[in-house]
Parts: structure tokens; sequence; C-alpha cells
């Protein structure tokens, strides 16, 4: 998957989560934007705000998860000596549960694929290997009592 094919990728996958209806719509990231803006000022209307404490697996997934609630004008933050991963917003449940999650969770999936695809690539390319998971072997046996095993 090329670069330009990912962005695609990723302006569909926000067009669901707006809500998109047409062709058009699935095309312009700005409107799926902007509705699901308008969805969030409707729900907030019926479903107040909670604070949310949302932890990403890592600091990429992190930046994904910052970038996703800038986006729809939501102020992300952290508490004092919360790490990295953490994320602290005020938001409706619904919006989180039904929106945001969801969206966040795909986008998070697509990137990781891409970067899955371009790390084995790279990897054949530059050192001419093979980068796939390592060979799975029974288990060793178990040695007496005070023996120890030596690192190869």
């Amino acid at each position: 998957m090329d670069e330009a094919k990912l962005r695609e990728k990723l302006a569909r996958i926000e067009a669901l989560f707006a809500g998109a209806t047409t062709d058009g719509e699935r095309v312009a990231a700005a409107e799926a934007r902007r509705r699901i803006q308008l969805r969030l000022q409707s729900v907030e209307q019926d479903d107040p705000p909670i604070e949310y404490r949302l932890t990403a697996a890592d600091v990429w997934s992190a930046k994904i998860l910052l970038t996703l609630l800038r986006r729809y004008e939501l102020k992300p933050y952290r508490y004092r000596n919360q790490r990295r991963t953490t994320i602290m917003v005020k938001a409706p449940a619904s919006f989180i549960d039904q929106t945001l999650w969801p969206e966040f969770e795909q986008i998070t999936s697509a990137l990781r694929a891409h970067l899955d695809q371009v790390t084995v690539r790279i990897l054949a390319e530059v050192f001419d290997g093979d980068s796939s998971d390592a060979a799975e072997v029974s288990t060793p046996p178990l040695l007496p009592a005070g023996a120890t095993r030596e690192k190869a």
C-alpha cells in the first residue's frame, strides 16, 4: 500500500464514521469532519460530557488518538505523572463509544498494516533477509536442580 492509498483509506474510514451517504461525501474529508463535529454537538445536549481516561498501546497510537480528539475540537490533557500513552478527555459517552473509539481502532489498524508492509519490504531490500516470525519449537527439557543454561 503506498502513501496515497493509505491517505485515501483513512479518509474513507473517517467518512464511514461521519455517516457519509454519497460518493461526494466519502471523498470530501472536510465534510466528514464537519458531520462528526455536528453529531458531537447534538449528542452533548442529551449526553453531557464526562471525563475519560483513554489508554493507547504505544506512543504511536497515542499520537493517532490525540490527533482525532483535536480534529473534533476536543481538548485532550493528562494529569501530572501520567504516562504519555494515557490521555484524558471530557466527551459524551455515546460519542466515545460509537464514533471516536471505533474510528481510532480502524485507523490504528490501517496504519499498523501499512507500517508492517513497509518494514518487511525495507528489511528485505536492505538486508536481503527474511523478517518472518521465529519458528516455534517444542518446550526445552527441564534441567536438574542447580543446573544453568549457558548463553549461545
